[in-house]
């Protein structure tokens, strides 16, 4: 199944698989062999979290690899509809907002950074600016505060 990233959000997947491939397994092996060294592995609390650390490791690996396998680079087409990557400014609940669409593994609320896949997301992919619609904020399923119907209205889309 494809997974959508803009190119940068791709390269960082490269750069991470590969900074754990050469140091961090290496750096966990070494872990390892040195809590090995102090026998009794039944109760080697540092043997039992290299290890613990070397799974958590390998995992990644497999879940990066995938997504890097599976990766479809979508960038903005030009097109003044929102896509992935395209950067929006927003009018939600009546304040300005600045954010860039991108691939849920990039987002970063923080950093202005939204998933197409993000309940927000979704509300805004294909439409274009000057559109208006509006939206449910909040969830009390989810615990994150009461349902609130806002207005949202796209000021811009490049």
């Amino acid at each position: 199944m494809p997974q959508y990233f803009t190119k940068e959000g791709l390269q960082k997947l490269k750069d991470e698989l590969k900074e754990i491939k050469e140091n961090q397994v290496r750096d966990t092996k070494k872990l390892i062999a040195e809590a090995r060294a102090f026998g009794d592995l039944k109760e080697n609390a540092g043997y039992h979290d290299a290890r613990d650390k070397m799974s958590f490791l390998l995992g990644r690996i497999e879940q990066l690899e995938t997504a890097i396998n599976e990766a479809v680079i979508k960038e903005n087409d030009g097109t003044n509809k929102i896509q992935i990557g395209s950067k929006i400014k927003i009018l939600f609940d009546g304040e300005e907002m600045d954010y860039e669409v991108v691939a849920p593994t990039e987002s970063d609320i923080l950093k202005g950074k939204i998933s197409y896949h993000s309940p927000l997301g979704q509300n805004l992919m294909g439409k274009e600016a000057g559109k208006g619609f509006d939206y449910i904020a909040g969830n009390p399923s989810t615990g994150s505060g009461q349902a609130k119907k806002v207005k949202v209205k796209i000021l811009g889309v490049s």
